[in-house]
């Protein structure tokens, strides 16, 4: 069978998004099934424990370790202070006292008579898992978290960095052909989320990571200047992590790409509203796509969503975007499909496209390796 089926991003005025809000470690969920939720609400909270500090008490003091007990000043579970005294000896005629203190504020865990050490322990780190959208409660998960529904607009861009951020949409350019540049970027900026269209210069994004801009969103980037500003290469890992000032997502790849006029038309729309985005991406097994996250009361008066791409079929003449290296991000039209299974470069079959890239490349690429994309 020659043909393919194959989705593409999600861009919708109004359609229904899940979250799920879940702990890294078993803690306490703090809201009920059908609760209202704000994006700054704690869902569920847990707390990791504190390193577990050990102070050679009898050593300190000079006594066995059997003799501890009768020194100690404090018991388990107390709470102390930095350099509280733990265990002192009275010394000969009240001289040559042995003293032994806290390294660290924290809670007494444990005192051996048979080491002869106190244990003090740091206080925990609290872990907040927040709602991240506006929302509803309809799932509740035992000790993990739980899951948020929310109605509104909905945007998946193709790559992004930095994690879950919130801001009003505010577009600085005229059309999804201009590029997003230093000039652009106003005092105003602080706390919002910007819309670019083909491209964002690196001036541009420094500046408003300067200013208190919380993200931008444009159709793409030169890929040197994120290498650049972050320091490293991407690479194939999770991003979403990274230790930068704003949000950064990109709707159709690196280079200078003209966004989607769907997609800039929304995004329009939706300019003055509150979002929230999460430039975290993984283009590997398991793909996890930045996103644009708008709840709305009423979406009726947004432009009408496009068709979902998943009744799209492969054909020539279909355009694409490809999501994997060697050509990730760039974007072409289908000009062959072989139906015969061919080997590709991990030794496996599978079967393949060929399409001419926007550059004017003609790429062989397996058909699992791209998405369709909606025209206009």
């Amino acid at each position: 069978m020659g043909t393919a089926y194959t989705p593409g991003l999600a861009v919708s005025a109004n359609t229904v998004v899940l979250k799920t809000r879940r702990l890294p470690i078993k803690g306490e969920v703090l809201v009920s099934e059908g609760e209202t939720v704000e994006p700054d609400s704690v869902v569920a909270r847990a707390l990791l424990p504190g390193i577990l500090q050990t102070v050679r008490a009898a050593q300190l003091l000079g006594v066995e370790p059997k003799q501890l007990p009768e020194f100690v000043k404090v018991k388990a579970g107390d709470a102390v202070e930095k350099d509280q005294v733990l265990a002192e000896t009275k010394g000969f005629l009240g001289l040559f006292r042995g003293v032994c203190k806290s390294p660290i504020k924290g809670t007494v865990e444990l005192i051996s008579p048979v080491t002869g050490h106190i244990g003090v322990r740091e206080p925990p780190t609290v872990i907040d898992v927040r709602a991240y959208v506006q929302g509803r409660v309809v799932k509740v998960l035992p000790q993990e978290g739980a899951v948020i529904e929310t109605q509104g607009a909905f945007i998946q861009g193709i790559f992004g960095v930095g994690g879950e951020r919130r801001g009003v949409l505010k577009v600085l350019v005229q059309g999804p052909d201009k590029v997003l540049t230093a000039a652009h970027i106003t005092p105003d900026v602080q706390g919002k989320v910007l819309v670019g269209g083909a491209a964002v210069e690196k001036e541009a994004f420094l500046k408003a990571g300067e200013l208190g801009a919380v993200g931008i969103v444009a159709g793409g980037m030169r890929d040197t200047d994120l290498i650049s500003y972050l320091g490293y290469d991407i690479g194939v890992a999770i991003t979403g992590t990274e230790d930068i000032p704003l949000t950064i997502i990109l709707t159709e790849g690196f280079g200078t790409i003209r966004m989607a006029n769907r997609t800039f038309r929304l995004l329009q729309a939706l300019e003055g509203k509150t979002a929230s985005i999460n430039g975290a991406t993984q283009i590997r097994a398991g793909v996890i796509r930045p996103e644009i996250v708008v709840p709305l009361q009423d979406p009726s008066a947004l432009p009408e969503s496009p068709p979902s791409a998943e009744t799209q079929q492969l054909e020539i003449g279909t355009p694409i975007r490809i999501i994997r290296e060697p050509y990730f991000g760039k974007l072409g039209r289908v000009v062959e499909l072989p139906p015969e299974l061919v080997e590709i470069e991990s030794g496996t079959h599978a079967r393949v496209l060929k399409a001419e890239l926007d550059d004017g490349t003609v790429a062989v690429v397996p058909r699992a390796n791209v998405e369709i994309i909606a025209e206009g």
